[in-house]
């Protein structure tokens, strides 16, 4: 019984996830495309915070107890959103600052393999290196002497 119900509670979950618009939206703005879209999806939270308002007035009016649930819906759904925006902001600046310091590292290691080759290529040109002596050859490390 218990396996189950484990079962028909991940097949409703994977369902909900897949086919529910507000989280296939929320799956794309979590993409690394789509994390510039955070804070722009916040605006998403006011139709349905103002639905539930107006679904709450509703109910208060005298209408069917089964608006509650919707109300319960919207406010859920508005909260997502609104907890979405600072969280891909998060991780938009997060990413950034990744894939800076992975530029900078590239940067870096192609000037000092350019270097390694320039000394390489004076030192086969004969050209005698400043503070050497004449017969004296510089050969970097991982490079044979041949």
């Amino acid at each position: 019984m218990f396996g189950f119900i484990w079962s028909l509670t991940g097949r409703v979950h994977y369902a909900v996830r897949r086919f529910m618009p507000t989280n296939i939206m929320l799956d794309a703005i979590h993409t690394r495309r789509g994390l510039k879209w955070g804070v722009p999806a916040m605006l998403i939270a006011a139709p349905y915070v103002f639905a539930a308002v107006l679904c709450a007035g509703l109910m208060e009016s005298g209408s069917t107890g089964w608006l509650s649930l919707l109300v319960v819906l919207f406010i859920w759904n508005a909260l997502k959103f609104a907890i979405a925006g600072p969280a891909t902001l998060v991780r938009l600046m997060l990413v950034r600052h990744r894939e800076a310091r992975a530029r900078n590292n590239w940067t870096r290691r192609l000037t000092k393999l350019e270097q390694k080759r320039n000394v390489l290529a004076d030192n086969e040109a004969g050209e005698r290196l400043p503070g050497r002596s004449s017969g004296e050859t510089i050969v970097p490390s991982g490079y044979s002497r041949r």
